[in-house]
Formats: structure tokens, C-alpha cells, sequence
């Protein structure tokens, strides 16, 4: 009697264990893929260059004086809030383009490569940290341009950059495992943006808590993004450590720990 054995798990079984260095190796080899990427597409710069400069130039202007009396009063909380806004629409773009790689068949020509499962997902996202790196930074220059003074300093607003940075990587994640589950890029995007907008606009980027009817303010309170903003106020604007950057970066570990493995599971799933 013969017996057939799949050829594909016969080279999953014969395929050996990727060490530690290995899979550091290859998630940066897998970054600099994107990065060259990035250069030869210029255009996709587009959104985290004209994004800070427009959303900033026009909330400011636009609800300055309605919400704080004038322009210069309302950067101190509207800076920081766009600051958010700009880090963690970037990171949904993560996502989008780890589906449309798959949907042209990118990630075939992985499936037969023996390297970690994890790097042509990580790769992307440590290649990413020079967007949300541009998009951090010109949403401050801008603010400065029109009149925002940091009271923390330039290392209040570098450390305000970097927690935004780290935060924006840990929830890309979650847009990572979208990539790997849903059926299209369009499906990714709109799925994005459903969890996005209400994030962002029901916190407290852009308006003081304590004008928001009960119920909502509870919600902003509690609202994970609120907690990023405050942190990066407190950073920028005077240049403490507040409890608030704890639990930021705890809930950026908690993203990690979780939407990571899935991530991995899910792009298992197309091998």
C-alpha cells in the first residue's frame, strides 16, 4: 500500500528552526525592502506630508477661536491632538498596503523562503517608523509656524514624538492582523476607518473633556487615544512624565502581545 505525502508539509517538516538573530536579520532585511520601496514611490509620503500641514493649519484656524478664544490659546491642546490624529491614521495604511502586497501575489514568493513567518509582517512596519517619524514631526513644525510655544522644551516635544511613535507601531498591529483576515483592500481600509474615526474624534484631541455632556465624557475618559493626547500634552506642553505615559505604554503592550500572535496566525492561514 503507498502512502502520499502532501509535498508542502513535507517541506514545512523538513524546514528548520529560524533563531532569534535569524528572524532580527530578516524582519530588517524585510524593512529595508519597503524603504526602497518608499523611495522609488515618492507618493507615498503624500499623506503623512500634506496631512500634518493641512489638518493643523486648518483645525487651528477653524475652531481656535471658538473653542479657546484665539489661535495661539487653542495649540497647547490641539497640536498634541493632531499629533494623534496624524500618527495613528498613518498606521492604518500598514494594513492596507500588507493586503494589497498579498492580493499581487508578493507574499507567494515568501511562502517558499525559509525565513520567520513574522518577518515580511514586522519588516513592513519597522520601515514604517520613518512615516509616522515625518508625520510627528511636521505636525509640531507646523505649530510652531503659527504660534505654538512647547512650554516641556525640545525634549518635552522629542519625548512627545516618540511615545506618539511607539504607539502608532504597536497599533498597526491591529491593521496588520485586518491585512491577514479580510478579503480585500478595500474591505481594510473601510474597516480601518470604522475603528479610527471614533477613536479620534470622540477623545479629547480636540476639545476639553469638561464640555462634553456626562455620558460622552465618560467614554472619552476611557478612550485609549484621550490617554496618548493627554500624555503627549503633559510631555510637550510642560515637560512631565505623567502617570498617563504608563498608561499609554501599557496599553501599547497589551496591543503587541495580543494583535501580534494573531497577526502571524492569520498570515499563516494563506500558506
Amino acid at each position: 500500500m503507498s502512502i502520499t505525502i502532501d509535498p508542502v508539509a513535507r517541506v514545512s517538516a523538513a524546514r528548520r528552526r529560524v533563531t532569534v538573530r535569524e528572524t532580527l536579520d530578516q524582519t530588517l532585511a524585510m524593512a529595508w525592502r519597503a524603504v526602497k520601496k518608499m523611495l522609488r514611490n515618492p507618493e507615498q509620503f503624500f499623506d503623512v506630508a500634506l496631512q500634518p500641514i493641512l489638518f493643523t493649519a486648518m483645525f487651528a484656524y477653524i475652531f481656535g477661536g471658538a473653542i479657546s478664544g484665539d489661535v495661539q490659546s487653542y495649540l497647547p491642546l490641539m497640536v498634541p491632538g493632531i499629533l494623534a490624529q496624524t500618527v495613528l491614521t498613518t498606521c492604518m495604511v500598514t494594513g492596507v498596503q500588507l493586503r494589497e502586497d498579498m492580493e499581487k501575489g508578493v507574499f507567494d514568493r515568501f511562502k517558499s523562503l525559509p525565513i520567520a513567518r513574522i518577518a515580511p509582517l514586522a519588516g513592513p512596519m519597522v520601515a514604517d517608523l520613518v512615516r509616522y517619524t515625518i508625520a510627528a514631526t511636521l505636525t509640531f513644525a507646523v505649530g510652531v509656524l503659527i504660534g505654538y510655544r512647547p512650554g516641556g522644551g525640545v525634549l518635552g516635544v522629542l519625548a512627545g514624538i516618540v511615545l506618539a511613535i511607539v504607539t502608532g507601531w504597536s497599533l498597526a498591529w491591529i491593521f496588520t492582523w485586518l491585512g491577514t483576515v479580510a478579503r480585500s483592500t478595500q474591505a481594510v481600509h473601510g474597516i480601518s476607518l470604522m475603528i479610527l474615526f471614533p477613536l479620534t474624534f470622540l477623545s479629547n484631541a480636540f476639545v476639553p473633556v469638561d464640555t462634553l455632556p456626562g455620558w460622552l465624557a465618560a467614554f472619552v475618559r476611557a478612550n485609549p487615544v484621550s490617554h496618548l493626547v493627554t500624555a503627549t500634552r503633559d510631555l510637550a506642553n510642560g515637560g512631565v512624565v505623567s502617570a498617563e505615559v504608563a498608561w499609554t505604554l501599557l496599553a501599547c503592550v497589551i496591543v503587541v502581545v495580543v494583535f501580534a500572535p494573531l497577526s502571524v496566525r492569520g498570515y499563516k492561514r494563506h500558506l
